[in-house]
């Protein structure tokens, strides 16, 4: 199988030279992005702007600089996401807007127009094919990035409580869900509650968009009939009382997440970039961000997503923890830095299950600027 290029470039400025926006205009092209025709298309930047409260997701700047390269060759750029299951600033799309442009994604910022995937209420979607599909046969996409020419991610890799960590993959699969497909994505990983180690302190029940926290006796519990697996409440749990299910464990959610992204990107000129700082423990949708595992990496970009996200996660697990920082303070040090930091996770099974089904492979050639 022919490894994929990922191309790669630091963090490093030095003075009179390039700045960060212009090594990734400069790292963009060298990875290609000449090849596709953006000429009058339409094309989507899916990006995650961020929840209100968090302060770790990729500035804004970075979008305009995107934006700007396909102006640039004559595309018609937006700034899109889809909204949230859970309780937050992104439920809607008058909210997920308002966010956006709070943190900084307003069109006079990025040079483009933020469009929210699933329309206003997240029910917007198109039930999009899912070729050499397993769990899933047809994702529920949102209406806007389906209408696009052109799909571009522009990840902000992280880790997460789920999936161990977020890349082009979860952007792209969970992203791009409607309120309806990340449902089904989530549906097979539903939380259970560790009694002996609950303090009572309902920071689930305030998170939950569903009411399934329940408590008796002081000890909370997890109404499976009304949870939907999002696992917002396994990353605010003080105590690491709540941990995903058996389907969690087995990856079914890494698994449909891959399936996803390869309905969004099946049969569509697509491109990829990762951004590897402010690499926080856990993902942009907490209110939150805690302080970043390993120092600042570097930009990656690639048409092929699985080798992107295999090459950022190689390159975070070759970095020192961060004094003071969670994964730091972890228990365990395996040298994989997302399974010590969220033990119940195993990211290699969403880049093997999407090599599996063609969405790209996980052999790279590191190519750098």
């Amino acid at each position: 199988m022919e490894k994929a290029k990922v191309y790669f470039t630091d963090m490093r400025v030095r003075p009179e030279g390039q700045n960060l926006q212009q090594k990734l205009a400069a790292l963009i092209k060298r990875a290609g992005i000449d090849s596709i025709d953006f000429q009058d298309r339409f094309a989507a930047i899916k990006i995650h702007f961020g929840e209100a409260g968090n302060l770790s997701f990729l500035r804004p700047n970075f979008a305009r600089t995107v934006a700007d390269e396909i102006k640039k060759r004559g595309g018609r750029p937006f700034l899109t996401d889809c909204n949230t299951l859970y309780v937050g600033s992104r439920k809607h799309a008058l909210e997920h807007i308002e966010t956006a442009y709070l943190n900084g994604f307003s069109p006079y910022a990025t040079g483009c127009h933020v469009i929210i995937g699933d329309g206003l209420k997240g029910t917007d979607d198109v039930a999009v094919p899912v070729p050499n599909g397993e769990l899933v046969h047809e994702a529920k996409i949102g209406r806007a990035i389906m209408d696009a020419d052109i799909i571009l991610s522009l990840n902000h890799f992280k880790g997460h409580e789920m999936t161990g960590f977020g890349g082009a993959i979860k952007n792209l699969g969970m992203g791009c869900g409607s309120r309806a497909g990340k449902m089904e994505q989530h549906c097979d990983g539903k939380p259970t509650v560790d009694r002996s180690l609950c303090i009572g302190c309902h920071a689930c029940a305030r998170i939950c968009a569903h009411n399934a926290p329940t408590f008796r006796d002081g000890k909370a519990e997890i109404d499976h009939s009304r949870c939907v697996g999002c696992g917002r409440c396994i990353g605010v749990c003080p105590k690491d009382a709540i941990q995903p299910s058996w389907g969690q464990k087995e990856g079914l959610i890494d698994k449909k997440m891959a399936e996803y992204a390869l309905a969004v990107v099946h049969g569509w000129p697509n491109f990829h970039i990762s951004i590897v700082m402010d690499v926080s423990p856990f993902c942009d949708c907490h209110p939150e961000n805690d302080a970043p595992i390993v120092p600042d990496v570097g930009m990656f970009a690639s048409f092929d997503p699985v080798a992107l996200d295999q090459a950022c996660a190689d390159a975070v697990n070759r970095c020192t923890p961060n004094p003071g920082s969670l994964l730091a303070e972890s228990a365990v040090h395996t040298g994989d830095h997302f399974h010590d930091v969220s033990p119940s996770t195993n990211w290699r099974i969403q880049l093997e299950h999407a090599e599996k089904i063609g969405l790209g492979v996980r052999e790279y050639e590191l190519v750098r600027l």
